[in-house]
Formats: C-alpha cells, sequence, structure tokens
C-alpha cells in the first residue's frame, strides 16, 4: 500500500521540462535517515523554477548526501548543488530527445546566493548585541533601488567591519559575486530572486508531514511521504 505513489511520483520527477525556465531555485530539506546502521542527516532538495511564461513549476525532488552541512543548510548554492541543479534542469534522457546541458552551460547561469540565510548565518557570527547592527547594515546592500548602489553600500559595510568584525567582514568579501547576483535582472525580480522564500512554503508543508516521522527507515520512504506534496502544488 505505501509503494503505491511511487510510480505516480517517479512520473512527474522525470517528466520532460518544456520551454524555457529562467531561475530555478533548490531549497533543502534535512531529515534524519537510517543508513547502513547509522542514522544521518540527509537533504531532500526541491527544485522550483520559474517559466518563461511567467508560470512557476516544482520540477523535482531528489536526495543528496549532507556532506556539508553547513553550506548545505546556510544556502542553496556553491559548492554543494550546482551539482544537483544539473541533475534537475537537464531533460531526463529517457523521455526527451533533447541534449542534456552540459556542466559549463549550467554553471555560466548567474548563481544567487540566499540574502535571508546569509543575514542569519552572520548574526550567528556576532555577540547579540552585536546582531541588530549586522542585520540591519547587511539588509541595507539588498534592499537598494537601483543595480550601481549595492557594491558601493557593500564596500562601506565591509570598511566599517573590519576591525571590528572581522570574520563577517572576511564572509561577506568572499560571498559578494553571489549575494549581489540579482540585481543583473529586472527590478520588479528582484524580491523574488534575492532569497529561497518561493519555494519555502513548500517545504514547510513538507516538514509538516516529515516532522511527525523523526527518523526514516531509508530514502525511498522520505520520498513516498514528500514526493506526492510537490505534485498537488506544482498542480495549483
Amino acid at each position: 500500500m505505501c509503494r503505491e505513489p511511487d510510480e505516480r511520483v517517479d512520473a512527474f520527477g522525470n517528466r520532460p521540462l518544456e520551454g524555457v525556465f529562467r531561475s530555478l531555485w533548490l531549497d533543502a530539506k534535512h531529515l534524519k535517515v537510517s543508513d547502513r546502521g547509522h542514522v544521518r542527516s540527509k537533504a531532500l532538495v526541491v527544485a522550483y523554477a520559474g517559466h518563461e511564461t511567467g508560470h512557476r513549476e516544482l520540477n523535482r525532488n531528489r536526495y543528496r548526501r549532507d556532506r556539508d552541512r553547513g553550506v548545505l543548510a546556510e544556502f542553496p548554492g556553491r559548492p554543494s548543488l550546482p551539482g544537483a541543479s544539473m541533475a534537475f534542469a537537464s531533460p531526463s534522457p529517457t523521455t526527451s530527445r533533447a541534449p542534456r546541458p552540459r556542466p559549463e552551460q549550467i554553471l555560466a547561469c548567474p548563481w544567487q546566493r540566499c540574502t535571508v540565510h546569509f543575514v542569519r548565518d552572520m548574526q550567528g557570527q556576532c555577540r547579540r548585541s552585536e546582531r541588530g547592527l549586522v542585520a540591519a547594515a547587511l539588509t541595507e546592500i539588498f534592499d537598494a533601488s537601483d543595480p550601481e548602489t549595492p557594491k558601493a553600500r557593500l564596500g562601506e559595510v565591509l570598511k566599517r567591519f573590519r576591525d571590528p568584525l572581522p570574520k563577517i567582514a572576511e564572509l561577506l568579501e568572499a560571498a559578494e559575486e553571489d549575494l549581489l547576483a540579482f540585481y543583473q535582472f529586472p527590478a520588479a525580480h528582484w524580491p523574488k530572486l534575492q532569497s529561497t522564500n518561493p519555494p519555502g512554503r513548500v517545504n514547510r508543508e513538507i516538514g509538516r508531514r516529515t516532522d511527525i516521522v523523526g527518523i526514516f527507515p531509508n530514502n525511498a520512504s522520505t520520498i513516498r511521504l514528500a514526493g506526492p506534496l510537490p505534485i498537488e502544488q506544482n498542480d495549483e
């Protein structure tokens, strides 16, 4: 009885993707799964895309071993997920005659780091009394009204943080390219592109189903429980 949804979920995850997807969000829900006698933290990754017609589509959900939980939990970005984005975005060779994109074609696209997760992570790098200051400074960078202002604001924040908050300054400077990538697109798209909020509702609904389980017996059981939900939300 439990295996009845498998065929439908598998067909949904491997269906041919038609047209052009202008943007792709990848977000992960971490679950505890029994694996070879050990309980491991694994990531159920949801791929959520914006089609050229303006419609949103849930493309697929897959498991990836959580080898670098810090990075994967912090944001759906380098270095953990570009390989996953290639797997999600590529047409299935069994269902489509379209050629699979080469890795360099996928990775040449702008890669946006979730600004919401970045701010939260930076707050974890400083004292409680400094968190409000850090959040306000970073939020100002991401609330610019034109694409020229953010780099100047980021430079100002780096100067202010170099001495009192060197760790945050170092991480901010290293992440600059990924944090400001959304400014390359039309201003009307900025609120959606700068974070992983669009698939957030999907992950919350998945969490409602998976949190009561605790520890899953295997990978297949997680897909079996969570898999039908993206199908329903994609129809909506």
